[in-house]
This record gives C-alpha cells, sequence and structure tokens, in this order.
C-alpha cells in the first residue's frame, strides 16, 4: 500500500498543552524549501544552456559573437558540407564509433557473464581488475599504447626483429577503436555485471529441468536478459567515441585521419584565423548527432519490462560449470587484461624511469628520475598537477552536492518542475566535452565584462565544465539509493512539522550518505581524468595534467609525459584506495 503525500497546509497556533510545530523563516513571503528548489532549477538551466546557447547563435551569424552587426545566415551549414574534406570527417567519425562499441561489447559481455555467472578460476579478481581501466583516462592508455606498440614501441620493435614485420598498424581506425575499446569496455562491463547480479535465476533452473545445458542457459537465457545495459552502455561508449579526442589525435593526426573531434581541434585551436562560423555549425551537428543518440537510447528501452528478472522471491544464481571452455575464456580475459591495460600502463610507467625505452639497449642502462625531476622543477608543469587534484577535490563537493538536490527535487518533492530538474541534471550526457569548452568560451567572451573577469582563463571555469560533465554521473549514482527509500520517513517527518528541507537535513541526508561519499569518488575520478573543455578554456596558470601532457607529447619529451602520466594513476589510485576502505568502513559500522 502506498502512503500518500501529504499536502503543505497552513499551521494553525497551537492550544496550551499541545504539540507546536517548528516555524521556518520566508524569504520574501516564499518558503524556504521553494526558494532551494527554485535556485537548484536556474542553476541547473545556467549550466546546461550556457555552452549550448553561443554555439546555436555562432552557427546562425556571419562573424565572430564578439563582433557587433551579426547577420543570420545558413551559410555556415552550407560551407561545412561542401567542404572538400567533411565527407571523409564523416565517415571515419562513423567508423571509429561503431567499431569502438562493436569491440568494447564484445570484451566487456563475454567477460561478465563469465565472471558473474561461470565458475570461472580467479573470477574475483578478474572481476576488480576489469574495471580498472575506467579509473584511467584514454589519453594515458593511449601514451601507453604508443610506447609499447607503436612503430617505434618496445614490443613493436622485437616482433619486427622476430618476424621481420609488425602485423598491426596501430596509426589507423582499427587502431584508434582497439584502444578505445580497452578503455571504455570497463563501462559495458559494469553495467551488465550489475543487471547479472540482481537478477533471478528462477529461469536458468527451468531451463535446466527442462535439460538445457550450460552454454545453452547462457545463450537463450542469460544474453537476452542483457538489452537494457548492452543498449545504454552502447549508446553512451559511441557519443563518447564521437568526443573523444586523445586517441584520434595522437593515433590520427600523424597520418592525415580526421574525426569530429579532431576537425574541431585543428579548426579552432590550431588554425591561425579560426572560422567561427564553420565551428559553430561543426558543434551543433555533433551536439545533434549526441543527442539523437540519447533519443534512441530511451525509444529502444520503452518496453524495458519485458526484461525484468527481479521478483520479490528471487533466488539465488547457481554459477554455470563450462568445463575445458572456462580455460578459453579465461585465456582470452587474460589477453585483454595483460595486453590491453597491464603492459601498456607498466610500459608507461617504467619509461617514466628512464631515458629512453628501447629492446635495442637494456633499460636498466639508462634508469633515471630525470623526467620526475623535471616535472617537479617546472612551475607550469608542477602546477598542473595542483590545478588537477584542485579541481576534482572542489568539483566532487560542490557537483556532488547538487547532484543530490537535483535527486532530492526531482523524485521527493511535490516540486511543480522536478521533470524539468531531472532533465538538466541529465542532459550534459548528451553535450561532449569539446562542445561544453567551446561554448563556454563563446559563453563567456559574451557574457558581462566583470562576469568574464571572474571566469576567463581561471580554475572556476574548469570547476564549472568539467563539473558538468561529471553531473550525470552522479545523479545516476545517487537515484537509485533514493528511490529504495520508503516514503514513510517524510510522510512522518511531514506530520511532526518539518517542511521538505529539514526532512532532507534531519533524515534523508544521513541514509544517503555513504552513496553520496560514491558519488564523490565517482566525480572525483571523473574530473582528474578530465581535460577536454581546458583545451578551450584554460590559460598559461590554469592547464591541467591533460593539456601538459598533450603539450609535452607534441614536443617530443616522451618521459616526462610518462612521468606526469604516472603521478596522475598514482593520485587516482591512491585516492580511490583510501575512498573504498572508508566506505567498507562506514559498512561494517552501519
Amino acid at each position: 500500500m502506498t502512503t500518500p503525500t501529504l499536502p503543505a497546509t497552513e499551521v494553525r497556533p497551537a492550544k496550551p498543552g499541545e504539540f507546536e510545530p517548528p516555524r521556518y523563516r520566508q524569504f520574501l513571503g516564499i518558503r524556504r524549501d521553494n526558494v532551494i528548489q527554485y535556485l537548484t532549477l536556474a542553476v541547473l538551466a545556467v549550466l546546461v544552456l550556457a555552452p549550448v546557447v553561443p554555439i546555436l547563435y555562432q552557427s546562425v551569424v556571419d562573424r565572430p559573437l564578439y563582433e557587433a552587426g551579426g547577420i543570420f545566415t545558413l551559410d555556415n551549414y552550407t560551407s561545412l558540407f561542401t567542404d572538400a574534406g567533411f565527407g571523409a570527417v564523416v565517415w571515419n567519425t562513423a567508423k571509429f564509433a561503431i567499431l569502438t562499441t562493436l569491440l568494447a561489447q564484445l570484451f566487456a559481455v563475454p567477460m561478465a557473464i563469465l565472471t558473474v555467472r561461470t565458475k570461472l578460476p580467479l573470477g574475483r579478481l578478474i572481476g576488480g581488475g576489469m574495471q580498472w581501466p575506467f579509473f584511467i583516462s584514454s589519453l594515458l592508455l593511449g601514451f601507453g599504447w604508443i610506447t609499447m606498440y607503436g612503430p617505434a614501441g618496445f614490443f613493436s620493435v622485437q616482433v619486427r626483429e622476430l618476424l621481420g614485420v609488425v602485423p598491426w598498424n596501430l596509426y589507423s581506425i582499427p587502431g584508434m577503436a582497439l584502444t578505445e575499446a580497452v578503455a571504455l569496455a570497463p563501462i559495458a562491463y559494469i553495467f551488465c555485471v550489475n543487471v547479472l547480479r540482481r537478477s533471478d535465476a528462477s529461469l536458468e533452473s527451468a531451463a535446466q529441468v527442462c535439460g538445457a545445458g550450460p552454454l545453452r542457459i547462457l545463450f537463450n537465457v542469460v544474453v537476452p536478459m542483457l538489452r537494457p545495459p548492452v543498449v545504454y552502455s552502447s549508446v553512451l561508449i559511441m557519443s563518447m567515441s564521437i568526443e573523444t579526442l586523445s586517441v584520434p589525435l595522437l593515433y590520427g593526426a600523424p597520418v592525415d585521419i580526421q574525426v569530429f573531434s579532431t576537425f574541431l581541434y585543428t579548426n579552432g585551436l590550431q588554425s591561425i584565423d579560426p572560422d567561427y562560423g564553420i565551428l559553430g555549425a561543426a558543434s551543433t551537428l555533433i551536439l545533434l548527432v549526441t543527442m539523437l543518440l540519447v533519443w534512441s537510447q530511451a525509444k529502444l528501452l520503452k518496453n524495458s519490462q519485458r526484461f525484468v528478472s527481479v521478483r520479490g522471491k528471487a533466488t539465488r544464481p547457481r554459477l554455470l560449470e563450462l568445463g575445458p571452455i572456462k580455460w578459453i575464456g579465461l585465456f582470452f580475459i587474460a589477453v585483454y587484461l595483460i595486453f590491453g591495460a597491464i603492459i601498456p600502463i607498466f610500459g608507461l610507467i617504467f619509461r617514466s624511469f628512464t631515458l629512453v625505452l628501447t629492446p635495442l639497449r637494456s633499460p636498466f642502462s639508462t634508469l633515471t628520475f630525470d623526467n620526475y625531476q623535471r616535472i617537479f622543477e617546472y612551475e607550469a608543469y608542477r602546477q598542473s598537477i595542483v590545478n588537477s587534484v584542485v579541481i576534482a577535490v572542489i568539483g566532487a563537493v560542490v557537483f556532488s552536492f547538487l547532484a543530490t538536490l537535483a535527486v532530492l527535487i526531482s523524485r521527493r518533492s511535490t516540486f511543480r518542475f522536478n521533470k524539468v530538474v531531472e532533465y538538466l541534471a541529465l542532459a550534459p550526457q548528451a553535450m561532449p566535452g569539446l562542445i561544453i569548452g567551446i561554448g563556454f568560451f563563446w559563453a563567456v567572451a559574451y557574457a558581462p565584462s566583470f562576469i568574464g573577469t571572474i571566469l576567463s582563463g581561471t580554475l572556476w571555469i574548469l570547476i564549472i565544465a568539467f563539473g558538468l560533465r561529471a553531473l550525470p554521473s552522479a545523479y545516476g549514482n545517487l537515484a537509485p539509493v533514493i528511490m529504495q527509500l520508503g516514503t514513510e520517513l517524510d510522510n512522518a517527518a511531514r506530520v511532526s512539522g518539518a517542511d521538505w528541507f529539514r526532512t532532507f537535513t534531519r533524515i534523508l541526508a544521513k541514509l544517503i550518505a555513504p552513496a553520496f561519499a560514491g558519488a564523490m569518488v565517482l566525480v572525483f575520478v571523473t574530473m582528474i581524468k578530465e581535460y577536454s573543455p581546458a583545451i578551450f578554456l584554460s590559460s598559461a596558470r590554469t592547464n591541467v595534467i591533460g593539456t601538459t601532457a598533450l603539450e609535452l607529447w607534441t614536443q617530443g619529451n616522451t618521459g616526462s609525459v610518462a612521468a606526469l602520466a604516472t603521478v596522475q594513476i598514482a593520485l587516482t589510485a591512491v585516492f580511490v584506495l583510501i575512498a573504498n576502505r572508508l566506505l567498507k568502513g562506514n559498512k561494517e559500522n552501519a
């Protein structure tokens, strides 16, 4: 039975001996809960619309936004689509995104099934290892792959010495897609694992009673249940592939392979005389494509009740025995983890302690700390590390709190615009990082001078841009937890005279504290990896690790890049391990 939500009523004066409900201050005659709700709505609207509106406007005017007298025109779109090279950009982007998505799912789905539903040796260890590539950005993984598997990479030179030829070409669309798929496969893996762990095993038991073997159960019962997480993660991975800059820039630029992201980068940041109209039109096109992908995701999962397998009397899943096949699965998982993640990252870390890394010379004869000395001696390099940590820490607190307010307003309030709050909180998942960077760059340039003085080239604009990117993840982490809390506590507080804000601070806040801490960890990891908006927003004093690493790479300072990447990996690992230990302790004490 559902307990009805009590409407807000006028509180009459208490008679002697009666309980007197608390009185709360009002702001201009408006209750404080409404003030908070409208303020949250306004903040989300500004955050989401600030980068989007300038892009849309710039795409239909004949001159830069900062110049007066702009005239409405569609010539920017005409010029974009008639550009001789733009067709190749579209085709390359489509091939890269589709191939990345297919490879990521090919890695993730079988691994999730094997680790959760079968008796796989070392399954728990492998499951934990599968998640670690998520904590490493594609940029760092790309550096590691080039160090080991590039044309002059350590592993490539050894293979060429042995076979006379290197049987792979990293500087190609398949090479780009393979690297990006290794980095993004943990996303699909986590989604599939969460579904498999919560699903009821009664259907599998019924199939066993009918004589189905383990393989038939997996293909006919388990795999069909994974359609929702596969669809959701596929759309997310494809969107991230379209917007990613690191791997296409590292692999594609040397051989003149352009995709959407590198097109924006070369025509916007590296161009001597950028055409802002074409840049706005291209940004609008990418924004529309990612929004279409998110809309397609919602349509494909419209009848999600068809895949519900968690009921009130769910049974614990029994692990399936695959016999010798499990060793084949274990082999392929080991290949993915060892060659896809462990060797590149280990090679990157080892490169940071050497003058040069090549099998033609013993790396132990070139050991040095000069790479670390360089990044810690130079103020600009050292400052980029400090900036990344400051941005991630402040952003984790601020945007986790904003996500918490958004979830509470959209899910646990009678606010008339609660659905709008939810849409605004999730909207940034359809906004690529480069688009956010370009949009905020134009928004600050077009804004009043005092706003530009506060935000332009400062850490504050980077915190806002990076936090906007992380907001949907924080919202998605908190929403399921809050939805599991019964409304009886809210109603009991309302009967006692508490308003919406007092109910949150006194009751719900304590219950969702672990989820809030988990959201902070997720936002921190997301923001310390982020760099693409900073390409357009940072200044000489506000560079972050990613932008500094790209700058060093273009200068040929691969040792310093490796040292900087190792520092970021270490910072992320330490933060995640400490946070997990604290969260584990809180759960044991609860």
